[in-house]
């Protein structure tokens, strides 16, 4: 039996896209290593040439719709979700199969640093890209005539909210699509699907697989030709997960409830000992009571991600942080089950100072995180009197 929205997330979580129980079978059947497939005759079977479809793909696909739009007992529309070799495949996909020369697309100016690399792109291929920030649902102003509405919603790294279904409804009524980046969120975390959103889309590399050892990509959404769209894309260039890749991803399904929890409760206990902390300015955390974008995320999000992020006084005072961090990596990415940080502003393309820290809680003891991470700020900046704390 299909799991459906009436089943708790743990148990989503466990038994999303597993086949019909077989007997001496494996619960989740191992990758299918594949480039074709015995094929007499016309080719009418599921599966005929590995760049189109593979069964281990079918599965994860399945599990993945499940979790980002769950059937309903009362038989709800499926969702249809296509995977991707990497999260930049499956946004390029979305972007490219939908918007033509002429058209307009409207992203945001405060989201994931590859995106003014797409604007390039799709400037390039004559299509026209306006921006406005994640944050008061900037983006509405930009919506006149446009194909496309593409929404981070909480952003990277920014970790700025707005209301989607909000910006949904203007998108709608002004005839454009609209995808939502639900990478940092997680399907458990927010659905963007339910909200009225086209697409939901992202990396799987990061919270959904957690252990950063895998990069995928995904898109779902309930319109059965926007899903055809978006897997003819896929064909055409060629975009697609390897097998073992699709089987780790789906094997790490099974404890993304367990992760979420543990790294959600703990991202949000590491931000509120980091509050009022003299060396840390600009600190953000969606699911801290004063953060800027918690009146918004309470009613559109039920868990609030492991990613915070914070102010340093400079990029010398930043690096001499991370350098003394023993139970954090410096390492770029989230998500993942090890805790790492970086300063973000070494890659470019993000609007941040100098000292912004990008933090993801992974799933340490969150008592050992906290003692780790006010020790090193401690060392960057030297040791603070009780007084200042």
């Amino acid at each position: 039996m299909p799991i459906s929205d009436e089943d708790g997330d743990g148990t989503r979580s466990v038994r999303a896209g597993l086949p019909d129980p077989v007997a001496y079978e494996p619960a989740l059947p191992g990758p299918v290593f594949a480039a074709h497939f015995h094929l007499p005759g016309e080719p009418k079977g599921p599966y005929t040439y590995g760049r189109d479809e593979n069964p281990t793909w079918t599965h994860l696909e399945r599990a993945i719709g499940e979790l980002e739009a769950p059937p309903s007992e009362n038989g709800g529309a499926a969702a249809h979700t296509v995977v991707f070799a990497s999260g930049m495949a499956a946004v390029s996909a979305v972007l490219l199969s939908q918007a033509k020369a002429g058209d307009t697309v409207v992203l945001p100016d405060d989201g994931y640093q590859a995106l003014p690399l797409v604007r390039e792109q799709l400037e390039a291929y004559g299509v026209q890209v306006r921006t406005a920030p994640t944050a008061g649902e900037a983006q509405i102003a930009e919506l006149t005539g446009a194909r496309l509405l593409w929404i981070e919603s909480p952003s990277n790294p920014g970790l700025d909210v707005c209301d989607i279904r909000v910006l949904v409804d203007a998108a709608h009524e002004a005839g454009a699509l609209v995808a939502v980046d639900n990478t940092l969120a997680t399907p458990l975390g927010q659905r963007p699907l339910d909200l009225g959103a086209d697409f939901s889309v992202a990396s799987g590399t990061k919270g959904l697989t957690g252990h950063g050892d895998l990069l995928l990509g995904y898109v779902t959404c309930r319109d059965a030709e926007l899903a055809a769209k978006v897997r003819r894309w896929r064909k055409v260039v060629g975009a697609i997960p390897g097998p073992m890749e699709a089987w780790l991803a789906h094997r790490s399904l099974a404890t993304l409830q367990l992760r979420a929890d543990r790294q959600g409760s703990s991202a949000l206990a590491v931000a509120t000992a980091l509050q009022g902390h003299p060396y840390v300015d600009g600190l953000r955390y969606p699911g801290l009571p004063d953060d800027p974008a918690h009146s918004v995320a309470v009613r559109q999000m039920r868990r609030f991600g492991c990613v915070v992020s914070f102010t340093l006084p400079d990029k010398e005072f930043a690096e001499r942080f991370l350098g003394a961090l023993r139970l954090v990596d410096d390492a770029t990415s989230f998500g993942g089950v090890r805790s790492t940080a970086e300063r973000r502003g070494r890659w470019g393309g993000d609007a941040v100072p100098e000292g912004f820290i990008r933090l993801s809680v992974g799933a340490e003891d969150v008592e050992d995180l906290i003692v780790d991470i006010i020790r090193a700020l401690e060392e960057a900046g030297g040791p603070l009197d009780a007084a200042a704390m």
